[in-house]
């Protein structure tokens, strides 16, 4: 496995470990919405805390403004996401809600990079990567079948 790869298991394994944290931090203070809201602000603030003590500046106007306006709203995206990870999780359990949400964004990745949205490389969906999608919803459907009842 490359340096890269275990960089992106590390990834997906801190996104769990966060959903689930935060998930209980939703149930003991009995709203979801809050527990995305102190997420949100601690990320904030970590982010902000490593731009400051990074070499990174900040880009000129003409970068900012070149910048088309639908990707200024990924955030949203992102809060809608996180809130209902943690709305989710203590009801349906992290197993099962990371499954699906993994499906969710396998397939939504394997269309983004078929049709190159938002400049990504175009990766044309082929025969082989058609059956990993349909193997993947078997899979899914296989690790969930007990909960579907």
């Amino acid at each position: 496995m490359t340096f890269l790869g275990m960089l992106a298991l590390l990834a997906g394994a801190a996104i769990a470990t966060q959903a689930s944290m935060n998930a209980q931090l939703g149930v003991l203070l009995r709203s979801s919405i809050w527990a995305t809201a102190i997420a949100f602000t601690s990320s904030m603030l970590v982010t902000f805390t490593v731009l400051l003590v990074s070499s990174q500046h900040l880009p000129k106007m003409e970068i900012w403004q070149a910048v088309p306006l639908h990707l200024w709203f990924g955030g949203v995206l992102s809060a809608l996401g996180v809130g209902l990870f943690y709305f989710l999780i203590p009801k349906m359990g992290v197993g099962p809600m990371m499954s699906f949400a993994l499906t969710g964004q396998l397939l939504v990745a394997m269309l983004a990079s078929h049709y190159g949205w938002f400049g990504l490389p175009v990766k044309p969906l082929d025969s082989l990567k058609a059956l990993g999608i349909v193997s993947l919803i078997c899979g899914i459907l296989l690790i969930n079948w007990r909960n579907a009842g």
